[in-house]
């Protein structure tokens, strides 16, 4: 069996039916072209233009980019840059157009946002995602350096990973990220707590942990690496399918040498916000959880004594 069960069938001369797709509407196109211009175009020049098709039209057949093909990449090139670059939550439902006190550029330098159209519903405090009839869950999880292990925990972990990957019955999304670390706040919080600490050698020691977070912060630009498995629900299941999975992953990764956890509401708003912008990632304690009431303490008044 081969390892890769997805690759495409060769249909004819080692190419799949979509390349030879695209080889022939080529020879389609100069044929015309050679039927509308043989009497007009000297010959020599028709044959050099044949050659520029058809390098580019081999190109584009068997050449590849990025994991996809050059059709499909040059397909997701043309709508990324016709894609707007802002976009509004607000009228999502009917583009009721552009409002009467909003002037209408006219130039491109500065376009309109366009309405923002998310897959997910809602999010639930203990972390479903809502997608329409579906619904997703998301596990947070460590990783584990193979270099450090002796062959023997090698192929052990290896033949782990390959059995969750072969338990898997619906589609799962493995997503690994690195995301800059903000030293410089951590440097601040330690140089403000030097004071507080119960000995001046424990102080001492703080002053210079913050200085060398410090100096890092401004010497280099950290990043820490994030690996999220979206698990989600397969049509016809029922809602809490997806946590289910998710906790059949954990367990499954459990093994594996690594620390996984299913993600809360306010940890999987933290996740996806920080997917959304991922240099700018959300402060902690900033964001309320889906659903979440907030209140806030009444006001205190002040009395004026009298004398």
């Amino acid at each position: 069996m081969p390892a890769d069960v997805d690759a495409p069938d060769k249909v004819a001369y080692g190419l799949t039916f979509h390349q030879l797709a695209i080889v022939a509407a080529g020879g389609l196109l100069f044929y015309a072209a050679w039927r509308a211009l043989h009497d007009v175009v000297p010959a020599p020049v028709l044959i050099g233009a044949a050659v520029v098709l058809g390098g580019l039209v081999i190109g584009l057949a068997l050449g590849r980019r990025d994991g996809l093909s050059m059709d499909v990449w040059l397909l997701h090139a043309i709508r990324h840059t016709r894609t707007p670059r802002s976009l509004s939550n607000a009228s999502v439902a009917a583009d009721t157009g552009t409002p009467d006190w909003v002037e209408t550029p006219t130039g491109r330098r500065m376009p309109l946002p366009a309405p923002l159209r998310l897959p997910a519903d809602a999010i639930d405090d203990d972390g479903e995602i809502s997608l329409g009839d579906a619904r997703a869950a998301i596990i947070g999880t460590t990783t584990v350096n193979l270099a450090l292990r002796t062959p023997a925990e090698q192929a052990a972990l290896i033949e782990g990973w390959g059995r969750w990957l072969n338990s898997l019955s619906t589609p799962t999304q493995i997503v690994v990220s690195a995301q800059p670390v903000d030293l410089a706040s951590h440097s601040r919080a330690l140089a403000a707590a030097v004071d507080a600490q119960p000995h001046p050698r424990l102080g001492e020691a703080c002053a210079d942990h913050a200085e060398f977070l410090g100096d890092l912060a401004a010497r280099r630009d950290p990043l820490r690496r994030q690996v999220l498995v979206v698990t989600r629900t397969a049509a016809g299941e029922r809602a809490h399918a997806a946590r289910r999975r998710a906790d059949d992953t954990v367990r499954a990764l459990s093994g594996l040498g690594v620390t996984p956890r299913v993600l809360d509401g306010a940890a999987v708003t933290a996740a996806l916000a920080g997917a959304a912008d991922a240099y700018r990632p959300p402060q902690p304690g900033r964001l309320a959880a889906p659903d979440a009431v907030i209140t806030a303490a009444p006001p205190t008044r002040r009395t004026r004594s009298q004398s």
